[in-house]
């Protein structure tokens, strides 16, 4: 067996102080020479510690007098950025991503009616009725800077109404796993609604998936968690053949990011 370097101990040891709270964040970490008493090494393996941390993004170290390691709170888009990654360098397509999304989030619709509150009820009907108030600028939009504006808007709103759907079930291991993928959805979907914002058919298709919205809240408000799940997995297919057309369901994620 390989023994782990001293950096790498102290990192674990750290780490493990601020998973559990000990550490908390903006909280700074006492100065060196104090750090490498404690543990009992030296000043390159303690900077090593640091890195590895850093690199974790559960510290940042800044230089100087004033200066030192503070502890940070790592949200989903570490994780994003290193899945998305590894989702590149395997050559996943598009199509792949929205078919794990359409196992993830019909689950997370039917855990948000067992599970939600009037809280829920309200911010979902809330942001329903920014992409109705989006939907009615649409047609305000003189130039092409301000279509592209709220084509972003849009889809900026549309992913906020998904992403409570996920946050609301109140289930962090299905919320986690697709916020991962959260970064990849929002660009394949800004690339898909711009290039169809000026459609003639698109206000309808607007007004449609408000309407499933819709239909979705008030399933979740009777608690109906099989008919939640249900029409979100309904939802979610037609999105994905009006998103992914025939023939480009061999897109891959990295031609996103060209």
């Amino acid at each position: 067996m390989r023994t782990p370097k001293a950096g790498a101990v102290i990192a674990a040891q750290l780490r493990s102080q601020i998973v559990r709270g000990e550490l908390k964040p903006g909280d700074t970490l006492p100065f060196e020479v104090e750090l490498m008493a404690h543990f009992g090494v030296s000043r390159p393996t303690l900077r090593e510690a640091f890195r590895i941390l850093e690199a974790e993004s559960l510290l940042s170290v800044r230089r100087g007098s004033r200066g030192g390691p503070k502890v940070l709170l790592p949200d989903e888009s570490v994780a994003s950025a290193q899945v998305g990654l590894l989702l590149q360098l395997k050559g996943t397509t598009i199509a792949d991503v929205y078919e794990a999304r359409m196992v993830i989030e019909p689950a997370a619709a039917g855990l948000l009616a067992q599970r939600r509150t009037r809280v829920d009820l309200a911010d979902l009907t809330e942001a329903i009725s920014a992409l109705e108030t989006l939907v009615e600028a649409r047609h305000d939009g003189n130039d092409e800077t301000q279509r592209h504006e709220l084509s972003h808007e849009w889809t900026e709103a549309t992913s906020r109404f998904h992403q409570l759907v996920l946050e609301r079930s109140r289930n962090q291991t299905l919320a986690v796993q697709s916020a991962v993928l959260r970064e990849i959805v929002a660009r394949h979907l800004d690339i898909a609604v711009e290039r169809t914002f000026e459609h003639p058919a698109t206000p309808r298709a607007f007004q449609r998936m408000i309407r499933s919205f819709k239909k979705l809240v008030t399933l979740v408000e009777a608690r109906d968690a099989e008919g939640a799940q249900a029409h979100w997995r309904a939802h979610m297919e037609v999105g994905s053949k009006i998103l992914i057309p025939a023939g480009s369901d061999t897109e891959t994620i990295v031609d996103l990011f060209d």
